[in-house]
């Protein structure tokens, strides 16, 4: 339960507890007239330092506060910077996996929107893993806040930890450096029918049936059945990782 606090002091009118953009009658500033003002204004020394340090403040506290808790448990090369999606990828991976239903799970979901999505479409059980507990409770209060709390799944877990075998649709907004890790992942886990959704960044040596999307939209659709088929990069690959003695020195 919330308590409800008072600030001891006089009661103010409550339009003054508006934010001022939002209040009748104003307007907000366009950047021309912002720098105008700036233009106008001679800052000094001084002021130029104190915009410099409330940046820097800014900066630092979204680090410490949204970021790094979910870099602690991660090693350096396995670290992805959180970047949420855009409507219109949201939008382009929805349609790659339209005519599909079953388990969705996100791997690294952020903010949840595209597990959310998912559920509207009619995915379930819908599941996202994602590492920082921030992002995980932003997660759940836009679950909360489309009606949807307790029907969708933000698990705080490290997904390479979980197990996919019962995952017939994945989606992935990771960075390029965990794409080659994480194929050898997705080819031990998922089944032939399973169905794998990248965006940004396509898997290296995987050939994807469907593309939606241009530019930094791009989302690519890869079958797991076909990155299994002889001769393909990736089961080549897979092979002679297979076929390759263990040299490791024992204990």
């Amino acid at each position: 339960m919330f308590r409800s606090w008072r600030f001891p002091g006089p009661r103010w009118p409550a339009h003054t507890l508006l934010p001022l953009p939002v209040q009748a009658g104003m307007d907000q500033d366009t950047p021309e007239e912002v720098l105008a003002e700036f233009k106008d204004r001679r800052l000094g020394v001084g002021g130029l330092l104190q915009i410099a340090a409330g940046t820097g403040l800014t900066a630092y506290a979204v680090w410490v506060g949204v970021l790094m808790p979910g870099f602690r448990r991660v090693p350096l090369r396995l670290q992805v910077p959180y970047l949420p999606a855009s409507r219109v990828q949201v939008k382009n991976v929805m349609t790659l996996l339209k005519g599909r239903s079953g388990r969705i799970a996100d791997l690294g979901s952020g903010d949840g929107r595209i597990v959310l999505e998912a559920y509207r479409q009619g995915f379930s059980p819908a599941v996202g893993y994602e590492l920082n507990p921030w992002l995980v409770r932003l997660s759940n209060f836009h679950a909360w806040r489309a009606g949807h709390s307790g029907k969708v799944s933000y698990l705080r877990e490290d997904l390479w930890k979980v197990s996919l075998a019962d995952c017939k649709n994945i989606t992935v907004f990771l960075a390029p450096s965990v794409l080659p890790l994480l194929q050898e992942k997705l080819m031990t886990e998922l089944s032939s029918d399973a169905l794998v959704v990248a965006g940004r960044f396509p898997f290296p040596g995987w050939t994807a049936y469907r593309i939606e999307g241009e530019g930094a939209d791009r989302t690519w659709a890869y079958n797991m059945g076909a990155q299994r088929q002889p001769g393909t990069h990736t089961q080549q690959a897979a092979e002679a990782s297979s076929a390759q003695p263990d040299v490791r020195t024992k204990p």
